[in-house]
């Protein structure tokens, strides 16, 4: 199926279901992804680590130069994002100058909008850096992905680089102490003749367990929404969604449906 890939450092503002007016910032080369997962499910379709080498990553001051650029003109047009959305094609975190492109940006909105938020979404492999850690803890929304607490389920799904075992990624994940925000992806299909399903009881109460031990300021659920590069997969009914949201709700642990 069709997949896409963003053709800019600084994209948008766009109209966003999560976050408002959003000002995208894409730290990865432009026209190609790179990430340290190969979801099965990604709009951005596969990553193809071999290939890495021959795209080059966005330097710091440009960067800086372009995100001042795109907020001095919405400055002078009058037009205010709600958030700073670090995302793009594949996982942000693994620019080696991350944490000072965050300061950076957290300059420039103080500079321009300083009502406005810094968001990252992230799929958090790589918190065991301290830097990136400590650059993700200073900002607003540091959203964090956990489609599953099972290690064969994550190993399907979200098809990661690193030996790093899930649990490991846990524990990092917990360790912002309730500060982090959870995204996290329902869906059922196949893949390379296995059978793949984050919604079942089993799955659910693993992945439960997990979240109540978080206890994040709240967790995001959604189903596929975009286009993915494996074909036959299932969007998961609002009506299943909003019964998993219900039972995070019981836990004390606010929740957000987007469908």
């Amino acid at each position: 199926m069709a997949t896409f890939l963003f053709d800019d450092i600084i994209f948008g503002p766009v109209s966003s279901r999560r976050f408002g007016v959003s000002l995208g910032v894409n730290l990865l080369p432009v026209g190609y992804k790179n990430c340290t997962f190969n979801c099965i499910y990604c709009e951005c379709g596969w990553t193809y680590r071999n290939e890495a080498t021959k795209f080059r990553l966005p330097e710091r001051k440009e960067i800086s130069a372009m995100l001042e650029n795109k907020l001095q003109e919405m400055k002078s047009g009058n037009q205010a994002p709600d958030n700073i959305t670090f995302a793009g094609n594949g996982e942000p975190t693994i620019h080696p100058d991350f944490a000072a492109v965050i300061d950076d940006t957290i300059e420039l909105r103080n500079k321009y909008f300083p009502e406005a938020e810094i968001t990252v979404l992230s799929n958090s492999t790589m918190l065991h850096k301290k830097e990136v850690f400590a650059a993700l803890d200073k900002i607003e929304n540091n959203v964090l992905k956990l489609d599953t607490a099972v290690e064969k389920t994550y190993r399907l799904l979200n098809q990661p680089y690193s030996k790093l075992p899930l649990q490991k990624v846990i524990q990092n994940i917990k360790k912002f102490n309730g500060r982090q925000i959870i995204q996290t992806l329902f869906i059922r299909g196949e893949f390379e003749g296995q059978r793949i399903d984050n919604t079942t009881e089993q799955e659910l109460i693993a992945w439960l367990d997990v979240i109540k031990e978080i206890a994040p300021r709240y967790v995001m659920v959604y189903p596929i929404a975009r286009d993915t590069p494996v074909k036959g997969l299932e969007k998961i009914s609002k009506a299943e969604l909003d019964i998993i949201s219900s039972r995070v709700q019981a836990l004390g642990i606010t929740t957000k449906t987007y469908y």
